[in-house]
């Protein structure tokens, strides 16, 4: 019974808030159609600077001293929509690269406000306001004053599209977040979790149907959420507590660059091994091959009696072709391309 009274209460208040908020709307967008038209005679005459006289002219990165670049964005004066309406127009209009940079100041402390709210995911203030900065920038450089809306209002989205894309980049070594499920899921799983243990089924179904996303990607962002960034050559420790790199679970050690050198030099060694035996004849290649290639090797007797040769002929033969490819892959070994050409 308590659950449906609350459920009743929350669908009361839906309602009852619902048109307000559609209220507000029709009467901005009232509002916004019964503005005048923005008129360049009434401050045609005052250069861009005077429009923000208290506007300073350098700023520190925030990288440098936060707290230094928080308290000098904090005294920046706020625009009033009349200079904020100016200075748009004059660089929607007009390409004033200086109207561009007040707005830009004068919007940053709306930057740090919603770097704050990152803050949770470990990741360094400062490069989160950095983030944002570059999506004010953004939003300034896109910013059409005709359309009747506030710059903030249309920088916010730029600003956290930003800062989300900083975020995926660098919370691990591995991205976590590649589709626009993931991001959404990142961002959103762990205030939609009512605990901190694994979610269960029921849990992930909920969860799936309240950002319009399947249950498998669900788990799968979970899994990836909880796991942990494991360094491939990071030696074991006492202080481990068991861990091991997952180099230290391969068969064996062998370095790659080594394997591939050795792989080159069997190569090489077979072509020349090849092109050496091209150089024999035919009953000295033969020989070579049924005593030192072949699987099933021939003795010396054996082939005598194929070629009606004595042992000892067989033997003499055998060793003046091995002189023959021993000297002719020595050779091809200090052959450089060049000298070939």
């Amino acid at each position: 019974m308590a659950t449906t009274s609350t459920d009743a209460a929350n669908d009361n208040k839906t309602d009852s808030t619902a048109p307000i908020k559609n209220e507000e709307r029709d009467a901005a967008l009232k509002a916004a159609a019964q503005r005048p038209p923005y008129d360049a005679s009434t401050l045609g005459n005052t250069s861009t600077r005077d429009l923000v006289p208290a506007m300073p002219t350098h700023l520190a990165a925030p990288g440098v001293n936060l707290g230094a670049y928080i308290n000098t964005v904090h005294q920046i004066p706020i625009l009033t929509p009349v200079q904020e309406q100016e200075l748009a127009h004059r660089y929607y209009d007009e390409g004033d690269v200086e109207a561009a940079r007040l707005l830009v100041m004068s919007h940053l402390r709306f930057v740090i406000h919603i770097a704050r709210s990152y803050s949770g995911y470990g990741l360094p203030q400062a490069d989160l306001i950095q983030e944002g900065n570059l999506g004010l920038m953004k939003a300034v450089k896109r910013f059409d004053p005709n359309k009747g809306v506030r710059l903030v209002s249309f920088a916010v989205h730029w600003i956290k599209a930003e800062i989300h894309e900083f975020v995926i980049r660098n919370w691990r070594i591995v991205k976590v977040a590649t589709t626009k499920a993931h991001r959404k899921l990142f961002f959103n799983l762990r205030s939609l979790k009512k605990t901190n243990n694994q979610l269960t089924l029921e849990e992930a179904d909920a969860i799936a149907k309240d950002l319009n996303v399947t249950r498998k990607q669900v788990l799968e962002m979970e899994s990836r959420l909880t796991s942990y960034d494991a360094s491939f050559e990071a030696q074991s420790s006492d202080d481990d507590d068991g861990r091991y790199a997952p180099q230290l679970f391969l068969e064996d050690g062998i370095d790659p660059a080594e394997q591939l050198e050795e792989e080159d030099w069997e190569e090489n060694n077979s072509s020349a091994l090849i092109a050496a035996m091209g150089t024999l004849d035919d009953r000295s290649r033969d020989i070579v091959e049924q005593r030192w290639l072949s699987e099933q090797k021939s003795t010396l007797h054996e082939l005598a009696a194929v070629y009606s040769i004595s042992a000892e002929r067989v033997r003499q033969i055998e060793k003046n072709a091995m002189d023959k490819i021993r000297e002719a892959m020595t050779i091809d070994s200090v052959i450089l391309p060049d000298d070939i050409q």
